[in-house]
């Protein structure tokens, strides 16, 4: 549903996406509950109890109030997920992010993108080879993403600078990591774009870099991995983009080098050879533009599960994710019902929803 959010409903969709235990999942299917973010915080505390919490910690209006602040005295922009500036391609995930920060020019993120990505500590030939292709499709009227870090990034950022880049962070919006990068921020805020889906002021932190790396894949009709090493980030970039239906292309590299052991392994796999521009734009030529997928009417009457069906899922769960429908399965559950359970568990700290439809049990405080 694609509507322009007034300044209350977008504090609120802050305050709800901001709220602990609510991620993508969690808040999408509040969302499709409850219609309106103000109708689903004013459910949560009900919510999280029934879920087994005495207390949800609710993000509080003044929390949302100052958040609005920093961003704007940076003249950063929020745009949730509903409104029509939301990036197409991010909007088609499923779920996507509930709102991301932008500092420099958001038109850039309406254009065909592709992501460039790979190792840190990156060979001098593999930077100039980045750089070239970042260059030459950029000419070719493409947008190139990439995450600021050293090595491959900053090369590809650096090769689409006159053409148009945009840079996704792990923390927030003002956060420059490296802090050696801070030219190339400044050049990316005044000539590019910056994007982030965390608060300002917030310094990354290891789990933050995942859901960067799902930002950047969302962001791009294909993902071109030029050096790798085996489990690196960029190879979950890459599995990310396969999983959303993005092209996926990787640079062979010498079998002697251990930055070339993730690209020819990605090559094994399927993806796609990528010796230069032409590969990457052949490879989207038969792509169809993105489409936001199909979400079930308001509910106006949810299920409301008992205390029964809620043990047994807490029961059922495990740290190995496991599908919603092998829940209900194994729960032999009205589907509603189930759903509307894990909600309540995942609101509790009792469940993770995480993206495609998997669960696996959560922390609980």
């Amino acid at each position: 549903m694609i509507r322009r959010l007034s300044d209350v409903q977008r504090r609120d969709w802050l305050r709800l996406a901001r709220t602990e235990n609510v991620g993508p999942v969690t808040f999408d299917q509040l969302i499709t509950r409850f219609g309106e973010a103000s109708l689903a915080l004013a459910a949560l505390p009900d919510l999280a109890r029934r879920g087994g919490r005495a207390a949800a910690q609710v993000t509080t209006e003044a929390q949302a109030e100052a958040e609005l602040a920093a961003g704007a005295a940076l003249g950063a922009r929020l745009i949730c997920a509903c409104e029509p500036d939301f990036p197409p391609a991010l909007a088609a995930l499923d779920p996507p992010p509930p709102l991301i920060w932008t500092r420099g020019n958001p038109d850039l993120l309406d254009r065909q993108t592709v992501a460039i990505v790979g190792a840190r500590v990156a060979s001098a030939a593999g930077q100039r080879f980045a750089r070239g292709l970042a260059a030459e499709l950029g000419q070719a009227g493409y947008v190139i993403v990439s995450g600021m870090a050293r090595g491959i990034d900053a090369a590809a950022h650096e090769g689409s600078m006159p053409t148009g880049t945009v840079a996704v962070l792990g923390g927030g919006i003002d956060d420059v990591y490296p802090s050696e990068h801070r030219g190339l921020y400044d050049r990316l805020v005044e000539s590019g774009c910056v994007v982030s889906e965390s608060e300002p002021g917030r310094t990354a932190v290891a789990r933050d870099f995942p859901r960067r790396n799902r930002i950047i894949a969302g962001l791009s009709r294909a993902v071109v991995v030029v050096e790798a090493e085996f489990r690196s980030g960029s190879l979950i970039t890459a599995r990310l983009a396969a999983e959303q239906g993005r092209e996926v292309l990787a640079v062979p590299g010498s079998p002697l080098d251990p930055r070339a052991k993730g690209t020819n392994d990605l090559l094994r796999q399927g993806a796609a050879i990528c010796e230069g521009a032409e590969d990457v734009i052949r490879a989207l030529e038969g792509l169809r533009g993105f489409r936001e997928p199909e979400r079930p009417p308001f509910q106006s009457a949810p299920v409301e599960p008992d205390d029964v069906l809620r043990d047994r899922l807490s029961d059922l769960l495990s740290p190995t994710p496991v599908s919603r429908d092998e829940l209900v399965r194994a729960a032999q559950a009205p589907a509603a019902a189930v759903f509307a359970a894990l909600i309540e568990l995942a609101l509790a700290g009792r469940a993770e929803l995480l993206p495609g439809g998997m669960v696996a049990k959560g922390i609980a405080p």
